[in-house]
């Protein structure tokens, strides 16, 4: 589980997060919703320990996070996968070496166990036939799933953390991560793993989500299911959400 107790952080004076507590279980599908610059991606990095708060606590399954060294915060970080906004692919390297960099630098495995790993995961994600693209030949849908593929790679995590992962990708290719989202995620609530997915993107948001949280002016404005989300009587929230309204008319 994640615990945010009256998290705050601020840089310079700009505010981002104001006392921020809510409770995450890891099984949970969650979206975390706002415009650019509310802090989105900030409360993934929290969660990772890849910054620190300016006051309140942050707990990983019970284990305060919040003042762990680099070194101790390794256990933690490995019940969480990310995947970064645009992938954040090594340029350097093909889809191969990307998804086996994980398993080279966290596990004993052979390389035959590597390939046989990496050969799996890429199938699991049905990009197999770019095993030897340079990320540079790669369309941003393809990508995105190779940037899965080695989030995946390492371990077995708790939870996906999803950075954007639609961000400027067409409807089409956004809608097919959504659906990868979802597979990843299949199953019940004990037996899944669980997602928080930020994004500013509405409609992709309700495609993969159970539990929808609003960032607005550094506080948690809304958290609640997807009926609450659509019903809402908070007008700047409605305003928000009006995109997905606008595609439901539009179907």
């Amino acid at each position: 589980m994640i615990e945010f107790k009256d998290v705050s952080l601020a840089y310079e004076d700009n505010i981002v997060l104001d006392k921020v507590s809510f409770m995450v279980q890891f099984h949970e599908k969650v979206a975390i919703l706002g415009v650019s610059g509310e802090g989105k991606t900030t409360i993934l990095r929290l969660i990772l320990g890849l910054v620190r708060p300016d006051s309140g606590r942050i707990y990983i399954d019970g284990q305060d996070i919040t003042e762990l060294s680099e070194t101790q915060l390794r256990e933690p970080r490995m019940k969480f996968s990310i995947v970064f906004q645009e992938g954040a692919l090594f340029d350097s390297m093909n889809v191969r070496e990307n998804v086996a960099f994980c398993l080279r630098e966290y596990t004993d495995l052979s390389e035959d166990e590597i390939d046989t790993r990496v050969k799996g995961l890429l199938s699991r994600l049905g990009i197999e036939n770019a095993v030897y693209h340079m990320p540079e030949e790669l369309s941003g849908g393809m990508q995105r799933r190779v940037a899965i593929a080695r989030s995946l790679a390492g371990c077995e995590p708790g939870m996906m953390l999803y950075d954007e992962p639609t961000t400027g990708l067409d409807p089409l290719t956004a809608d097919n991560i959504c659906g990868l989202i979802r597979e990843l995620s299949q199953g019940g609530p004990g037996a899944r793993t669980g997602f928080i997915i930020v994004t500013h993107k509405v409609t992709d948001a309700m495609k993969v989500a159970e539990r929808f949280m609003y960032l607005k002016n550094g506080v948690i404005a809304f958290d609640g299911d997807a009926l609450a989300l659509k019903t809402t009587e908070d007008p700047e929230l409605k305003r928000f959400i009006s995109d997905l309204f606008a595609a439901e008319k539009s179907i």
